[in-house]
């Protein structure tokens, strides 16, 4: 604009000024042509310049952005081993922002020699907050198996380490989940398997080819069979099928070869899908849980199981507020876990606390065992009130837990492993889940014993919770272990049992049986419970002289009030000399049979007794 402006001017003077003398006249204006052509062709020259350099840097890609962008991307590896990875170096040189070297350190180090820097750099992940979103999935795509399962177990790990499972494969052409699971265990070995592995895979198997009958009477036919199952009336088929397959994998899945088998058939990816579908079926969603952690006992399948997609599923679970669905989780994660687990959890054993990786030493165990129609949760949560009826679930667990040993013993004592055992247990043989299952307390405590020893129970002090029968299981437990010298351990490291209504001496409970519908066909648990029983008495006379030998320390709470069992039976289950051990305190309390070792607050009596008998007992453990 200024060239311009000069140019103008020049002319104007040029135009209306005295001419001068010709000869300085024409060169005057020469210079001037030239010093406005000379002008404009260098303005000129450095505008197109600019113009031309601000269009190739626009044009210009920035290729570090597109590296990020790649980053980002989600990427699905399935031609490389997992194993194969662990022992194969990937960091070379790698051109990067200093603020994304932590990310590929931590990845270095995850995978150091040194089990210390390893355990480290999985902390440090775990407590990262300020990480962008791509770096979390250069986690998750880059970690090895270890770090991932580390993570896992780590109690505030981010979701986004965890990369969403593989999408599953498509369904055989007329085909079916119940037709595919079928499939699935007709695939199994059939020989050479215990009664109830026979009994749950026939039924399965025979039920599934008869799923669409007709419904007659209001009820399902199961092609005659006369089942026992009062919970399977009225449902439909295909769910009551699915459940039997599943309680016959749970089954098999106790035998490593058979879990082989089930991974070789497709069974992660099938259990997976059924898992989806019954998102709102607790119970289903539970036995594939069980069938996962049976098989995280065989550690050459952990990689298959994490390849699956399996590990994003169990870390939602153990983040649940439902206690079940987080301990079931737990065990499968402990099991798969060996940078910090040695023990393993079979099933029926399920750790309460710690449920993660923790720096806090634990210095000792306390075991709970349930009574009769007991089970590992259920027996120890708070007193039921109407008002936790119509409850829901809660996230604040000083209002109301479902299992006072996770939420409240857990808290007043972090240096403890809390454990909690279930097994199947019925009164009557008509409700028994297995017809062919008729195990004695021998047998059971026998089979006790073998899955906590290989829990580990035995390498650190112990104390033994127990109610009802499982009081009575203890006790035989622990004679059977002072006869074998691989299970000494437990024995020398036993330092006190609770009681809580244990009939030493025997209970009424099968004197109903006879006359009263609801126990026809007493069960053998039952049978055993009998006053008369010739079994209890020398169980009775062999432990009292075994623990006063020992000088283990007792402590024995025994009900006052009735318990209605069923509708029509008002019994007072353990009198007050049947729950006599004859060493230690003896507590009555006046509460029922099912309440003893339900407390009604995290201040009442029976919990804070409870938890002075363990602080005292174990003071000097957790001194130490």
């Amino acid at each position: 604009m200024s060239l311009a402006a000069y140019c103008v001017i020049c002319c104007r003077r040029m135009g209306t000024s005295t001419p001068p003398p010709k000869s300085n006249t024409y060169w005057r204006d020469v210079r001037n042509i030239i010093k406005f052509t000379g002008s404009l062709i260098l303005g000129g020259s450095l505008f197109i310049t600019y113009e031309v350099l601000a269009l190739k840097k626009s044009l210009t890609l920035d290729t570090q952005v597109v590296e990020k962008e790649k980053m980002k991307s989600y990427i699905y590896v399935h031609t490389v081993s997992l194993d194969k990875r662990e022992n194969h170096d990937t960091f070379s040189t790698i051109d990067i922002e200093d603020h994304e070297c932590a990310v590929w350190l931590l990845l270095r180090k995850s995978k150091s020699d040194d089990r210390a820097a390893r355990l480290q750099a999985v902390q440090e992940m775990a407590e990262t907050r300020h990480w962008h979103d791509y770096q979390y999935r250069i986690i998750a795509q880059a970690c090895d198996l270890r770090t991932l399962i580390g993570l896992a177990r780590s109690k505030d790990s981010d979701l986004r380490f965890f990369l969403c499972p593989p999408p599953l494969p498509s369904l055989k052409e007329d085909s079916s989940v119940e037709e595919e699971l079928r499939q699935l265990l007709a695939s199994l070995p059939q020989t050479d398997l215990d009664e109830c592995i026979q009994y749950f895979t026939s039924l399965a198997l025979s039920e599934s080819s008869q799923s669409l009958a007709a419904q007659k009477g209001g009820l399902w036919c199961f092609g005659g069979n006369g089942l026992p199952y009062a919970e399977s009336f009225g449902e439909v088929p295909s769910a009551t099928v699915e459940m039997f397959c599943l309680e016959a994998l749970v089954k098999h899945s106790e035998i490593p070869t058979h879990c082989d088998k089930i991974e070789a058939n497709g069974g992660l990816q099938l259990l997976q899908r059924l898992y989806q579908l019954h998102k709102d079926c607790p119970k289903v969603q539970r036995n594939i849980m069980r069938i996962l952690g049976n098989m995280a006992l065989n550690e050459h399948l952990h990689s298959t199981i994490v390849r699956s997609g399996w590990v994003s599923i169990l870390v939602e679970a153990i983040k649940s507020h439902h206690i079940m669905e987080a301990s079931h989780a737990a065990r499968t994660l402990a099991n798969l876990d060996r940078e910090t687990v040695q023990d393993k959890y079979q099933d029926g054993v399920y750790v309460l606390h710690p449920q993660y990786r923790t720096s806090q030493p634990i210095k000792a165990d306390v075991l709970f065992i349930h009574g009769l129609m007991g089970a590992a949760f259920k027996t120890w949560r708070q007193q039921d009130n109407d008002q936790n009826l119509t409850e829901k679930v809660s996230e604040d667990e000083t209002k109301y837990t479902t299992c006072w040993p996770k939420s409240w013993l857990a808290r007043d004592c972090p240096a403890l492993r809390i454990i909690s055992v279930e097994y199947d247990t019925s009164l009557s043989d008509w409700r028994a889940r297995c017809p062919m299952e008729r195990k004695s307390i021998a047998f059971r405590s026998n089979e006790l014993l073998r899955k906590l020893r290989a829990a580990g129970v035995g390498d650190r002090p112990v104390i033994w919770v127990s109610h009802s029968m499982g009081g009575l299981l203890v006790k035989k437990m622990l004679l059977e272990a002072s006869k074998k010298p691989e299970m000494s351990t437990i024995i020398n490291n036993t330092r006190g049992i609770i009681f809580y209504s244990v009939p030493h001496h025997g209970s009424h409970l099968a004197e109903y049986s006879v006359n009263i519908r609801y126990l026809l066909f007493p069960s053998l648990e039952v049978k055993e419970l009998s006053k008369d029983s010739p079994a209890l008495k020398t169980l009775q006379d062999d432990f009292l002289e075994f623990a006063k030998d020992r000088n283990f320390q007792v402590l024995s709470f025994v009900e006052t009030l009735p318990t209605y069992i069923g509708s029509m039976i008002k019994l007072h289950v353990v009198p007050l000399e049947s729950a006599d051990l004859g060493i230690g305190d003896l507590i009555p309390v006046d509460v029922n049979h099912l309440n003893i070792c339900k407390p009604k607050k995290k201040d009442a009596f029976l919990y804070q007794r409870t938890l002075q008998f363990i602080r005292d007992t174990l003071a000097k453990d957790l001194e130490n």
